[in-house]
């Protein structure tokens, strides 16, 4: 496992050597996806808490936790220059710090690479302070045409790969698969959110936030808060 681990994380790091979230953030839909994000941290968390971005890459997305009156620590597997308290890890390893530790996590299109998310989940678990919240974004396997393309026979687009990047996206998820994974982990899920539902054509994409809003598990990204309970779960 271990193995598979360090390959899956060297192809991370040569698929996204460059300033993938800074290009994702000009995009309306990224920048809509990491905004429910950071709703549901406000949401959950007093100003002046400690939240760690896993997989913080230039610091944008630190940048809008500062924002929001929150203290940001930035963690990738490369070395950081963001101008906030950061540190190196592995998503797909142990968490370097102490159990109880952090206020929240925000983990933003990580959990789909990461070839043991049951262990990452826990390890959120262990080291969020009861009441904690971690708050996770991820591509959606059944969004509304994948749904229908399926019907036909075709693979939904999370599992092509061949594709230029989505080939690195190795767990995807559904909301009721993701609910399961959060639970077994001692965490408790939200009821989920999303940013577009998005129909594609030869001619360009259809995107529509307002039924996002109303069906969040057609939508293109699943936007999910999930907390430490205050006390452990009995038996």
């Amino acid at each position: 496992m271990r193995r598979a681990q360090a390959r899956a994380t060297a192809a991370n790091q040569r698929g996204y050597a460059g300033g993938e979230v800074a290009g994702y953030l000009r995009d309306p839909y990224h920048r809509l996806r990491v905004g429910l994000a950071l709703d549901l941290l406000g949401a959950h968390l007093p100003g002046g808490s400690t939240v760690v971005d896993l997989g913080a890459g230039g610091g944008e997305v630190c940048a809008l936790i500062a924002d929001r009156g929150l203290n940001p620590i930035a963690a990738d597997v490369v070395a950081l220059d963001t101008g906030f308290p950061g540190l190196r890890l592995d998503v797909g390893e142990v968490l370097p710090f102490r159990d109880g530790a952090l206020d929240g996590i925000f983990a933003g299109e990580i959990i789909e690479h990461v070839y043991d998310p049951a262990l990452l989940l826990r390890e959120c678990h262990r080291v969020l302070r009861p009441g904690g919240v971690l708050v996770l974004t991820t591509p959606n396997l059944a969004p509304l045409q994948d749904r229908l393309r399926f019907l036909t026979g075709r693979a939904p687009r999370q599992v092509n790969p061949f594709h230029e990047y989505l080939h690195l996206h190795i767990r995807p998820f559904t909301y009721p698969l993701l609910a399961t994974g959060l639970r077994l982990a001692g965490l408790v899920p939200s009821r989920p959110r999303s940013n577009q539902v998005v129909w594609r054509t030869r001619f360009g994409e259809l995107r529509s936030a307002w039924l996002a809003r109303r069906l969040p598990t057609l939508g293109g990204s699943l936007v999910v808060a999930a907390i430490r309970p205050l006390r452990p779960r009995p038996g």
